[in-house]
């Protein structure tokens, strides 16, 4: 693996528990990167408030805040060319990268899906509603999935998946706990792959 650590940029929207999961590893396994940026649709949310607690830059950038998708792409553009960022880890970003961003950053750009794709995947498919339809369906398991991010929803080569088994009397928040305890484990896991495979 190379001396020289991987700038990476983390895309968040809520509490931010998988961006802490991957800080903390990072650290604990002492990985050749370093997370140089937090960017949010919300200017307040418990990722910023992380990232700016442990001095990690954090950047705020939401179509709203501009004339058209046009210059919201550039903008987020410009800011990872900018910062030189290698990867791009999506946790909890309840927005769709734009395909200008994922055209620069082929396979460079990972997310994270609370169940085993393909199947519950796809638009509107996040957070409670993706375990709604997995106990509505009978599955009897369910898990995570991190994969890379392509033009579509969910639709990425998938990098590493575990799963967990779905319980008699689950709700959608007791198959959620289980579903996001999996995915702390393997997230970074699946960030020590990468940068195993492209040091």
């Amino acid at each position: 693996m190379s001396d020289k650590k991987k700038k990476l940029a983390v895309f968040c929207s809520g509490r931010g528990s998988n961006f802490r999961t991957l800080f903390y590893a990072i650290i604990e396994r002492e990985l050749s990167a370093e997370i140089v940026l937090c960017l949010s649709n919300r200017a307040e949310c418990g990722a910023m408030d992380f990232a700016r607690n442990y001095g990690i830059e954090t950047l705020h950038l939401s179509e709203s805040l501009f004339k058209s998708s046009g210059e919201f792409s550039s903008a987020m553009l410009h800011a990872l060319q900018d910062r030189q960022i290698d990867l791009i880890l999506l946790a909890g970003y309840l927005r769709k990268v734009p395909d200008e961003v994922v055209a620069a950053f082929p396979e460079k750009i990972v997310n994270i899906h609370p169940a085993l794709l393909p199947q519950f995947g796809g638009v509107g498919m996040y957070g409670m509603r993706v375990h709604e339809a997995v106990l509505q369906s009978g599955q009897t398991r369910s898990g995570a999935t991190v994969h890379f991010v392509n033009e579509e929803y969910d639709k990425g080569r998938i990098i590493l998946q575990k799963h967990v088994p779905v319980l008699k009397g689950d709700t959608p928040e007791t198959l959620a706990r289980r579903v996001l305890e999996c995915e702390h484990r393997i997230y970074p896991d699946a960030l020590e792959i990468l940068l195993d495979e492209h040091p």
